[in-house]
C-alpha cells in the first residue's frame, strides 16, 4: 500500500477551494477537527477489550465506519501539515530516525514500558 500524500494534498485543496473554506482551515481549526476525527475513530473501540476490538475485522458494517474515520483523520492530518508546510514524508522518515535512537531494540524489545521508566 502506498499513500500518494501530494495527490490527497492536491484533492483536498481542490475540495477546499471550490467550497470556498480556506479561511475556515486554520491550523487551530484543522487540529480540533483532527482530534475529534481520531476520538470518533475510538469510539468504535470504547468498552471493547483486547480480544473483542480485534475481532472488529470479522465485522464488515463497522469495518466501513472505522475506515471511514481512518480516512477522515488521514484527510486532516494531511490538510494540516499543507497548511503548515510541512512534509509529510521528511517529517515520519526524521521521527523514525528518533524513534530508533529513543527506543534501542536492546533496552525495547518486548517490552511496553519504555526503558527509562522501568524499575528493573
Amino acid at each position: 500500500m502506498i499513500i500518494d500524500v501530494e495527490d490527497i494534498q492536491k484533492k483536498m485543496d481542490k475540495f477546499v477551494s471550490e467550497r470556498e473554506w480556506d479561511d475556515y482551515h486554520t491550523p487551530k481549526n484543522l487540529a480540533i477537527a483532527l482530534s475529534v476525527e481520531a476520538s470518533e475513530l475510538l469510539e468504535h473501540f470504547q468498552w471493547r477489550d483486547n480480544e473483542s476490538s480485534n475481532e472488529v475485522r470479522g465485522n464488515d458494517p463497522l469495518m466501513n465506519k472505522i475506515k471511514e474515520e481512518i480516512a477522515d483523520v488521514l484527510i486532516y492530518l494531511t490538510r494540516l501539515s499543507t497548511i503548515l508546510q510541512i512534509d509529510l514524508t521528511d517529517a515520519v522518515n526524521e521521527k523514525l530516525i528518533l524513534n530508533e535512537r529513543k527506543y534501542p531494540v536492546s533496552l525495547s524489545k518486548g517490552k511496553f514500558v519504555k526503558y527509562s521508566d522501568r524499575d528493573e
